[in-house]
């Protein structure tokens, strides 16, 4: 797919945009049937395709600045609080509004990814399959797309208008952002999935493309989501434990029969040179020297650079003070610091050489003194940070890419890389797994599950060397091993998943949506503005309101475009 979207993205793009066009008088037009044809409607999915790339620099579809920045685990960071002030808005909650400008595009870009893939559906259900072999399949990618779309906006605004390829074009300003309740929403996003899991393959040629495997892992998070119950102010009231045996089930699928699995190394889902891995579930497929100017690179992530002079700009998504901390483990049992680990600061040096640290640390956070990108002679320095009085000396890993990586472009003066982005990945399957059976009181089955990943992580440390040969930090990582190094109740075992998950998946742009999933966004965020602005001076106002900020405030633009159809969300 990486290969074949930039030729119809490029022509769409010079043909909008190439005055000398627009200047030269029409030779002619394509009627809508015309588009009809095999040959165009494969064009037409790939247009589909196209909008998980269709990112900005402030729109990624990782999700970041939603998921991470509002989190706990990174700061906005950037040159201060006035520098893309959209985002610090984000961040500290209080100030953010339904004029921002950055929710109204977000809310945009997804609702054109579904307009793609509606209209493509729309022109493959029309064509007879003795023509387009490809039908059912195509079908099945569609709606996984359409899905993975519709599953976005719910996470961000939770009330969303939801508009199929049966609706015609001009009733679209009749529905309401109100009209399905919030079950009713999440039957038809996993009904999109459940559906494409019958017409996909279980294995593609075209690693870009969905697997049968693929839509029964999304299925499974979109249940996973719909099981814990809220009421209208976002309050989790219940946990729906039939879903939880669905989501069982359907983990056990991917895990058991599908060719998935976890990569030997943490730090191959974050290279250009492993991606698309045992591990990639799905991932968004990015590229360069395709013929494009630039090529069709990450823009989601080219504002997470650090202010060297091997890339200059824009040092964002800073990782948190409480978030480095979070990695350390206990020095006797080698298992996490569930409480404890925010009384003393790791900073730089000796700090990471006295106590002891999960290694997923140094695959996410560039920390001073550390090799950048497991280059031992490529440093990161504190010079390297742009606002270091205000957001600390930390920059982010998974995203980037050394600056002598292949994969590596510049557009100045931002620049990222065509290195994929996994939206999905096997460790999420396990720890779905192990949080359904969790919730089922099943504490003792999820054991497994989570000790996977534990293994995996202790094991990633091959890579994390100084140039002498030394390990980076001291690591020390053991699974749960119940009467040796704990006690594994119910209780316990949900912390440990909780804890897992976080340090599985920092800064990937889950966080938030775990902690709003759990119904604990108010406590945690609350709690952590309260110890993280002794030294972080700019969070001293911040605070999350329980009851409004689970959710974005629906953008004025699409209220009034809605000519007041939309409802607000509460408390905006």
């Amino acid at each position: 797919m990486k290969k074949h979207i930039i030729p119809i993205i490029l022509a769409i793009s010079v043909l909008g945009a190439c005055k000398k066009t627009l200047d030269q008088q029409p030779q002619g037009s394509i009627d809508g049937d015309q588009l009809n044809t095999p040959e165009n409607i494969e064009k037409m999915v790939i247009a589909a395709y196209s909008s998980l790339g269709n990112e900005n620099l402030h729109t990624s579809n990782s999700l970041w600045p939603w998921g991470s920045m509002r989190s706990g685990d990174a700061y906005k960071g950037g040159d201060g609080v006035g520098d893309n002030s959209e985002w610090n808005d984000y961040e500290t909650f209080v100030t953010n509004q339904n004029t921002n400008g950055l929710t109204d595009q977000m809310w945009a870009q997804l609702y054109n990814g579904i307009a793609r893939v509606n209209n493509a559906l729309l022109r493959i259900e029309n064509v007879a399959s003795a023509s387009y072999p490809q039908k059912t399949q195509r079908i099945g990618e569609m709606q996984f797309l359409r899905a993975n779309y519709y599953f976005m906006l719910k996470i961000l605004w939770n009330r969303i208008p939801y508009i199929d390829e049966k609706l015609p074009e001009d009733q679209y300003i009749t529905v309401s952002n109100d009209k399905l309740s919030s079950d009713q929403l999440w039957d038809l996003i996993a009904a999109d999935f459940r559906s494409a899991a019958n017409s996909l393959p279980a294995t593609q040629s075209d690693k870009g493309r969905p697997t049968k495997y693929s839509a029964l892992a999304y299925l499974a998070k979109t249940l996973l989501y719909q099981a814990y119950k809220q009421n209208d102010q976002h309050a989790v009231t219940s946990i729906d434990q039939a879903k939880l045996s669905q989501i069982v089930t359907l983990c056990d699928s991917v895990i058991n029969f599908s060719s998935y699995k976890l990569a030997t190394d943490f730090g191959d889902n974050f290279l250009t040179a492993t991606e698309n891995g045992p591990e990639s579930v799905f991932a968004i497929q990015y590229s360069k020297n395709d013929g494009t100017q630039f090529g069709r690179i990450d823009m989601g992530h080219s504002l997470i650079y650090p202010m060297n002079q091997e890339f200059g700009c824009c040092w964002q998504h800073i990782p948190s003070q409480d978030l480095v901390n979070s990695f350390k483990t206990e020095t006797t049992t080698g298992l996490p610091m569930f409480t404890g680990y925010n009384n003393t600061d790791a900073l730089e040096g000796s700090d990471f050489l006295t106590q002891t640290f999960d290694p997923r640390l140094d695959h996410s956070v560039a920390i001073p003194g550390h090799p950048y990108k497991y280059e031992p002679n490529f440093v990161y320095l504190k010079t390297w940070a742009r606002a270091p009085a205000i957001y600390g000396y930390y920059s982010e890993l998974k995203g980037a890419v050394a600056a002598d990586d292949p994969s590596f472009q510049k557009i100045p003066p931002f620049m990222s890389s065509s290195k994929n982005w996994e939206l999905i990945r096997f460790s999420d399957v396990l720890l779905w797994e192990a949080e359904a059976l969790i919730e089922l009181n099943r504490p003792n089955d999820a054991l497994p599950l989570i000790n996977q990943v534990r293994q995996r992580a202790g094991s990633s440390t091959s890579r994390l060397k100084q140039a002498n040969g030394s390990a980076t930090s001291n690591y020390k990582v053991d699974t749960y091993k119940p009467g040796v190094n704990c006690t594994w109740t119910q209780d316990f075992a949900r912390q440990a998943l909780r804890t897992e998950r976080r340090l599985e998946f920092a800064l990937e742009g889950n966080r938030f949506f775990d902690l709003v999933r759990w119904g604990i966004a108010d406590t945690y965020l609350n709690n952590y503005f309260a110890s993280e602005s002794s030294k972080r001076s700019y969070l001293k106002t911040a605070k999350f309101t329980k009851g409004r900020d689970e959710y974005l405030p629906i953008p004025l633009n699409q209220i009034n475009y809605s000519k007041g159809l939309y409802k607000q969300n509460p408390g905006f």
